[in-house]
């Protein structure tokens, strides 16, 4: 990185205190290692965009992985891949989804405020869903891809808007699933091509944004019905939901403020002047002011790693922000200079080589123990098998004995009668 963009950072951070708890957020140092372990394995195959050259969006990836890297860099790679068969940046751009109103009057569904943490609240009375009229006003492909257009919506403007407005970084959504209705026998092919599909790309291209889904109103027929859903859905993402009776209030409530919660649900909201609580698109990011303080902030969606890594390393420096006992030399007491940041910047690179390294080696460690506890079952059931032969012969050997001893006998008797 030049001196002129450290510069520009320096400068821009002594005049906003949003800096690194807002738009970085809090790292956990462990985590940080494998951003970078994972960054660095991107870079040197060629294989990280610029635009995706994001320290939250590859710990998402990382999570939903176990922080296993190279399963973290496949699951990335695949996402790539997707984006640009799906041509997914022009759906972000260009797709205009013209149906919109009609939709959400046989789908009720949308984003309503935030939950008391400052994340999105995303809501669907899915138990009201006319699917007969939502299939003459739509199809599929085109609400799979107002369904990306939307995702795409969140992650470049209402999680920066959240977190300006919130004062701490925010990239996951609390969503509630109103089921009242919703059965086995409601729920037709059509439905769960949808769902299936939709499941698989939060899943599979936007990981990790879900904090907390509550299902609510869910009776007997929809019980039944989860049962199938789940076989669908990743074991990290079920960890996430609660299903929940019509009993529901008092957990929602720990949950989200109830000015934030629609009257429907047990929430003091009616949005009157806006023909009701789910077709407004309520939130921080509908403000004007928000969102152009949002883009200052964040500029394209959240920093890039190596304006990341520069901006924890410039606050190193005495003026970004207010001191703490990790930020200040504890003997000299000085500002730290540029080549001791640069130097900082090379001994983080060997590290995370020698951090990518040690995990690639453990994980292929980990494959050698157990192609070696495979051998030793395969050796085990041969040994087995061995013996089980062996038996056999033997069995095999006193049967020809009887039968040969039995053929001698009636021979004798044969000829002692015939003389």
């Amino acid at each position: 990185m030049s001196f002129r963009s450290i510069e520009q950072l320096l400068r821009r951070n002594s005049k906003t205190k949003i800096s690194r708890n807002i738009v970085d957020g809090v790292h956990d140092q462990k985590e940080e290692q494998c951003v970078q372990s994972l960054r660095e394995l991107l870079l040197a195959s060629n294989q990280l965009p610029e635009k995706f050259d994001d320290y939250y969006l590859l710990l998402r990836f990382l999570r939903m992985r176990g922080f296993n890297i190279l399963k973290a860099k496949e699951m990335f790679l695949n996402m790539l891949k997707w984006r640009e068969d799906c041509s997914v940046d022009a759906i972000a751009n260009d797709f205009k989804y013209e149906e919109y109103d009609a939709v959400k009057r046989c789908y009720p569904h949308g984003f309503h405020g935030v939950d008391k943490f400052g994340r999105p609240l995303y809501i669907e009375r899915i138990g009201l869903v006319d699917l007969s009229k939502l299939m003459q006003v739509t199809n599929i492909d085109r609400y799979v891809k107002y369904h990306i257009s939307e995702q795409e919506k969140t992650m470049s403007l209402r999680y920066p808007s959240c977190s300006l407005v919130a004062k701490k970084h925010i990239a996951s959504t609390t969503a509630i699933l109103d089921v009242k209705g919703l059965g086995m026998n409601n729920f037709s092919k059509s439905a769960r091509e949808m769902f299936i599909e939709i499941q698989k790309i939060d899943s599979n291209y936007y990981p990790e944004t879900l904090n907390q889904l509550y299902i609510i109103n869910a009776g007997t027929g929809f019980r039944a019905l989860w049962k199938v859903l789940k076989a669908f859905m990743e074991a990290r993402t079920l960890a996430k939901i609660q299903v929940l009776g019509t009993n529901y209030l008092n957990t929602l409530l720990e949950a989200v403020d109830p000015s934030n919660l629609p009257d429907f649900l047990g929430g003091t909201c009616t949005c009157p002047a806006t023909g009701g609580c789910l077709l407004q698109d309520k939130g921080p990011w509908t403000d004007p002011e928000t969102v152009r303080a949002s883009k200052a902030a964040f500029g394209k969606g959240q920093k890039s790693f190596n304006e990341l890594t520069a901006t924890i390393a410039c606050e190193s420096f005495i003026g970004c922000q207010e001191p703490s006992a990790k930020q200040i030399d504890s003997t000299s007491r000085r500002k730290r200079t540029l080549a001791m940041l640069l130097k900082d910047d090379q001994d983080g690179t060997d590290a995370s080589e020698n951090i990518l390294r040690k995990q690639v080696d453990e994980q292929i460690s980990e494959k050698i123990r157990e192609l070696e506890d495979c051998a030793a079952q395969t050796k085990k059931t041969l040994q087995t098998l061995i013996c089980k032969q062996q038996e056999l012969t033997s069995h095999l050997e006193q049967l020809r004995k009887i039968l040969w001893d039995g053929t001698n006998s009636d021979k004798k008797a044969n000829i002692q009668n015939s003389k």
